[in-house]
């Protein structure tokens, strides 16, 4: 796997897009992609299904419109000789399922703010497993910028420090997400030297379909809503969720650094907290609003400056 992401942290925070336009389009694409991807815990409470089959439902309802996509990229871009399936996109699908099984499972299990949190702790194991394993170091700008954000993120968990059994399987399971998550950001970065964005999409979710097919069925048997009401959230989970939000930041990875693509992702955990405040009635604290302020300034901190872009 060293081999297949190394190229995403080759330089200090080496971004994929010559110059400000291509790094300022790659940001704007990562923070859709947070907020896209925000919604989804809420869609995951509100689904009549499973946890394990609101995951499957989630990739395989977005299969047709990416699909779409890899079509109309590759007719548009001459891009038909694409790389089909590289070891990279493999592990982004391997990953990708490992994380949708741990974060459906931490969402039911914990509060949407603390499953949000410990799932976008993937900026720290991506410069964990850059650093140690690929003797990648980032720009002292990352890690300043990650420090912040994580700072601001446990003001954003603050009433949960306190220890609560009641929560403990949760936040381990908002954890581990993040470890997948991490190693999903590294693979699909490494899958846009080889493919575009639409294809690397497509194929990932065709893998981590299959996956979580097989362990919904297994666990919980029927994957079927028993509603109307459970197929549109579902749809919409697909829609907003996986084809938007992943297919940004498939997008996105293919212009910026996976380590500073990844601290945007703490704009995900603030605007979950917010749709928790207003949709399921968990409050935000002054202190809360404070931490989010504070993730924000460290990703302005952790920001790519012109002169780190790195055309692919």
């Amino acid at each position: 796997m060293a081999d297949a992401v190394a190229v995403v942290v080759e330089q200090d925070g080496g971004e994929a897009a010559s110059g400000n336009s291509g790094l300022m389009l790659g940001f704007v694409a990562m923070l859709a992609a947070a907020l896209a991807m925000s919604i989804s815990p809420i869609l995951v409470r509100f689904a009549d299904v499973g946890p394990f089959s609101s995951a499957f439902w989630r990739v395989c309802l977005a299969l047709p419109i990416l699909w779409l996509w890899m079509r109309n990229e590759e007719r548009g871009a001459g891009k038909l000789r694409a790389a089909r399936f590289p070891l990279a996109t493999v592990l982004a699908g391997l990953a990708f399922a490992g994380d949708l099984l741990f974060w459906h499972l931490a969402i039911v299990k914990t509060t949407v703010a603390n499953a949000t949190f410990f799932a976008t702790m993937a900026p720290v194991w991506v410069v964990v497993f850059g650093w140690l394993i690929l003797k990648r170091r980032p720009r002292p700008a990352v890690l300043a910028g990650l420090a912040i954000c994580l700072l601001g993120g446990t003001a954003l968990v603050e009433r949960s420090l306190s220890i609560d059994p009641a929560l403990l399987l949760g936040d381990a399971f908002g954890v581990i997400t993040g470890v997948f998550f991490g190693l999903y950001f590294l693979s699909v970065g490494a899958a846009r030297e080889k493919s575009g964005a639409a294809r690397v999409t497509f194929e990932l979710t065709l893998i981590t379909t299959v996956i979580l097919f097989v362990v919904a069925i297994a666990v919980e048997g029927s994957p079927l809503p028993g509603s109307a009401y459970g197929w549109g959230v579902l749809l919409v989970l697909a829609i907003v969720s996986h084809a938007g939000g992943q297919g940004l930041l498939s997008v996105a990875l293919g212009r910026l650094s996976a380590a500073f693509s990844s601290l945007v992702l703490f704009i995900e955990a603030i605007a979950a907290a917010g749709f928790a405040w207003l949709l399921l009635d968990e409050p935000v604290s002054p202190l809360q609003a404070v931490g989010g302020l504070v993730i924000i300034f460290g990703i302005w901190v952790a920001r790519p400056r012109g002169g780190d872009g790195a055309a692919r």
